[in-house]
């Protein structure tokens, strides 16, 4: 019997597929070499990202569920699919389904490139 496992993301961490042997990102934003090395600037794609920062509620014995015993969360910047450019000294490296990646609180994220969509010639 097979089973599936999936990777859950806690928090405000985000799940990154780093691209440390490029020095342009995807979008042509370039990363210069000494920065890349001496400060430890890495980038990559966001493969998953956990649900945000948890929103305590007054009214309860514990603080982070709502009434409906759900917990609430203010969601994160930082969406699939984004460009996040981060400190490397951030990041936590693992390995899952034989793949890197590296997991970095939204914090230690330094910029994110998206790709807009453009509505205009629909």
């Amino acid at each position: 019997m097979k089973k599936d496992k999936e990777i859950f993301i806690i928090g405000d961490r985000v799940l990154i597929s780093s691209d440390t042997n490029k020095d342009r990102t995807d979008s042509g934003l370039y990363l210069p070499q000494g920065i890349a090395e001496k400060e430890k600037v890495n980038g990559g794609i966001v493969v998953k990202v956990g649900p945000g920062y948890i929103l305590p509620y007054k009214d309860s014995s514990e603080p982070w569920l709502s009434q409906s015993g759900e917990p609430q969360y203010i969601p994160l910047q930082v969406e699939e699919g984004d460009y996040a450019i981060f400190l490397r000294k951030e990041a936590v490296e693992i390995e899952y389904d034989e793949k890197k990646y590296l997991i970095v609180s939204q914090q230690g994220i330094l910029a994110i490139i998206r790709e807009k969509i453009d509505f205009s010639n629909l």
